[in-house]
């Protein structure tokens, strides 16, 4: 399930791509599938070895577009990295996606600085964040969802991260909500213990209809989520262009 928009960052055949924080590496795999040039940036190399698995097997069974040219004219991999020294040149990428990041950051403004050196300008840019309230709701519910070590260390309000990435050198470019049917998971399973290694039954069949949704998108539940998303998404995402001097 992405929480970035491709269309809006205009990702495609040959785009140069930073997935800052990839993670498990959702949003790099989409954009390899559009034939990007992707680098998989994590912290984790637990993270990166999973990400490396899953490229294999895309490979392997010819999901990518240039699969044939990966090795020899470098079409990107996951690489493990510091959010706050980035390990690129100035302006080598023309699109970033940020994911769920900087909410883990301290220095969050020395990580925005730094996504804006690696973007070339007139590149566009994704940072999605934890939207407020469903965060609050978490944050109030349960201390172990934050006050643990890798966890949250601030909750944004939309105009204030706006002006951090304006600071940094970009123009806003939009903004939009997604999760929804994500905020109530959170708040229940806040609710019985974050940390429980045996959740109760209500989140385990709760997790299950998300996993059910991102595999299967049945169209009353995407509806459902989209209408819901204004007012429930847990995810705040922003899209910025960098500054053209």
């Amino acid at each position: 399930m992405l929480t970035a928009d491709f269309d809006r960052l205009r990702v495609g055949d040959g785009t140069r791509v930073l997935d800052m924080g990839c993670g498990g590496g959702r949003h790099a795999f989409e954009a390899w599938r559009r034939g990007a040039t992707v680098v998989a940036l994590d912290y984790s190399e637990g993270e990166l070895k999973e990400v490396r698995g899953v490229l294999g097997g895309m490979l392997e069974a010819g999901e990518l577009p240039h699969g044939d040219l990966f090795e020899s004219q470098g079409i990107g991999g996951a690489v493990n990295g510091d959010a706050l020294v980035l390990p690129f040149p100035d302006a080598t990428f023309d699109c970033i996606i940020a994911s769920e990041v900087l909410e883990h950051l301290w220095a969050d403004t020395v990580a925005i600085a730094e996504l804006v050196r690696v973007l070339k300008p007139g590149g566009r840019m994704a940072v999605t964040v934890p939207t407020r309230w469903p965060e609050r709701v978490c944050w109030a519910l349960d201390s172990d969802y934050n006050d643990t070590p890798g966890g949250h260390v601030r909750i944004y309000r939309q105009h204030e991260l706006e002006a951090k990435l304006e600071a940094a050198g970009c123009w806003l470019r939009g903004s939009h909500h997604a999760h929804a049917l994500h905020s109530p998971y959170w708040w229940l399973k806040c609710a019985t213990g974050v940390a429980r290694t045996d959740p109760p039954w209500i989140v385990r069949r709760y997790h299950d209809l998300l996993a059910w949704q991102i595999e299967k998108r049945p169209p009353w539940l995407e509806a459902i989520d989209r209408t819901l998303n204004p007012v429930l998404g847990k995810s705040l995402i922003i899209y910025v262009e960098k500054v053209n001097p």
